[in-house]
């Protein structure tokens, strides 16, 4: 009973974390980790050591795969080329860079293990990205790169960690190897993926009952990490192939009422793991320090030289590489150069997180012929990294973002891009009511031609201003109150005996959904 204890603890800690974070204005991930590095050293509070198998094969991948699902495939595609320089180019530029440094700094230890740390801090991580990135309101391009940045470059630091470990315990490694690696981790997960997207697609598309569908989409990451891992492929790079296949062709395999049930599932899934990421990365302060046993003097000057290099590499490669490619006439004509401060805020959102913490743990404990070398303070220089990154950076991206002054995205032209989109959907609507106009009462069809030409008005009055009441948010105000007058009727029939328990539960079944409909009206 104690872990099951343990984790019910740890969860109502996350939670509590993320609404005092909402009640301060603060970014949750932040604040948890904060929580985190205090409790670690609260006497009888349970210590908490992370398995780089539980991380990566039990947390990563449902996190990877809800962030997949909830990308747009046009938008990564048509933004291909910054992300790849990122999650491939940059990972590598980034690993060398650190491999060298602290190589410099440690000559007794070889350049092969040196590089493993490397790429153990390289990535920016999946879930620090998209829960800060999204809740300061950065322009949606630049969400969506640092979104597909995350998603690969796990993939890619993870290989360059399994090529430099293999050299580190007297495996040889020469090009032909790398190549191979990489082919069998990048392709192989990419094949992976793709037949999961077939397999689970038609699955979900045969499926009728929202909670199997559900229970399927559960068990979609885990289905697709295992396969992977079991032709040493990538399961990083399956996962999200996988979650981008099922969420671009997703309405067309589920129902409405499977695709409502599991976006409220993931939601929930996303909220409890994320908050428990966060508050476990904190925890791990205790142990990471607990061996450690070298000079303060040279530990600082060790952590600092790694902290700066992570931090100048990223804007080192990130200005090349946004303007060095706007000289090819085809790159410039169809995609004009940004201004500096877009590459300035996507470098200050470098974030890294538990990959990094679990790729550190998984570590060799020795190098070829049983030598030793420094590995508890290779795992506490990546733990620095994750919690300087994440206070420091995560903490202070929202004032440079404000500072930057980063145009945002134009509410007006898309709500001008929906309100046309809807015309058509609804003029499309209306030819199909025509056609079946016989095969119904006359009353039903002036009524459903209603609710289309509702929506389109709908549509149209979120390009007005603010300064009045529209005659929709007039309705929703008052049908709010109609649902709240019928609620309590429901209520009272039921306490006095006159309808069963199942009836009021249907009832507010239909009455929430109309609620959820014009809250969501309200806030587009």
């Amino acid at each position: 009973m104690e872990p099951l204890f343990e984790v019910v603890v740890f969860l109502a800690i996350a939670t509590l974390g993320a609404a005092l974070a909402r009640k301060l204005g603060l970014l949750a991930p932040i604040l948890l980790v904060v929580v985190g590095l205090a409790l670690s050293f609260v006497p009888g509070f349970p210590q908490v050591r992370l398995d780089p198998d539980l991380v990566l094969v039990g947390i990563l991948p449902p996190l990877l795969y809800v962030a997949a699902l909830e990308t747009s495939v046009p938008a990564f595609r048509l933004n291909l080329r910054p992300i790849l320089l990122l999650a491939v180019g940059l990972v590598i530029f980034t690993a060398f860079a650190v491999g060298l440094v602290v190589h410099l700094l440690l000559p007794a230890v070889p350049f092969a293990v040196c590089l493993a740390l490397g790429a153990v801090v390289a990535p920016p991580d999946a879930v620090a990205a998209t829960a800060v990135a999204r809740r300061i309101g950065l322009p949606r391009r630049v969400v969506t790169i640092l979104e597909g940045e995350s998603l690969i470059n796990d993939a890619t630091a993870l290989v360059l960690l399994r090529v430099a470990t293999m050299a580190t315990i007297g495996t040889s490694v020469g090009v032909g190897d790398v190549a191979w690696e990489v082919l069998v981790a990048t392709g192989g997960g990419i094949v992976m993926g793709l037949l999961g997207v077939v397999v689970f697609g038609f699955l979900h598309k045969r499926i009728t009952d929202p909670l199997l569908d559900n229970a399927v989409s559960l068990i979609v990451p885990f289905a697709v990490v295992f396969a992977a891992e079991e032709i040493h492929a990538s399961g990083v790079v399956a996962v999200v192939v996988t979650g981008l296949g099922i969420g671009h062709k997703m309405p067309l395999l589920m129902s409405a009422a499977s695709r409502l049930q599991i976006g409220a599932f993931w939601r929930l899934v996303r909220f409890l793991l994320e908050g428990l990421v966060f508050l476990l990365v904190g925890l791990q302060l205790r142990e990471v320090v607990r061996d450690l046993d070298e000079p303060l003097g040279f530990l600082a000057a060790i952590t600092g030289a790694v902290l700066v290099t992570v931090f100048l590499t990223r804007f080192v490669w990130l200005f090349p590489a946004t303007y060095l490619a706007r000289l090819v006439p085809r790159v410039r004509q169809r995609d004009p150069a940004p201004l500096a401060k877009f590459p300035i805020v996507i470098g200050w959102a470098g974030m890294r997180g538990v990959v990094t913490l679990a790729a550190a743990l998984a570590l060799p404990l020795t190098l070829a012929q049983d030598r030793p070398y420094p590995r508890q303070l290779f795992i506490w220089l990546a733990f620095a990294v994750i919690v300087a990154t994440l206070v420091g950076q995560g903490a202070t991206l929202p004032a440079v973002a404000r500072r930057l002054k980063l145009p945002p995205d134009d509410p007006v032209q898309d709500a001008l891009s929906a309100a046309g989109v809807q015309q058509q959907a609804s003029r499309a609507a209306r030819e199909r009511l025509d056609e079946l106009a016989e095969s119904a009462p006359t009353a039903v069809v002036e009524r459903l031609r209603r609710v289309a030409q509702e929506r389109t008005n709908l549509a149209w009055e979120r390009l007005g201003g603010t300064e009045r009441e529209t005659p929709s948010q007039a309705y929703g105000r008052l049908r709010q109150e109609m649902i709240d007058a019928e609620r309590e009727v429901f209520r009272a029939a039921r306490d006095s005996g006159r309808i069963p328990e199942e009836v009021l539960v249907r009832a507010y079944r239909d009455l929430d959904l109309e609620e959820s409909l014009l809250r969501r009206e309200e806030e587009s």
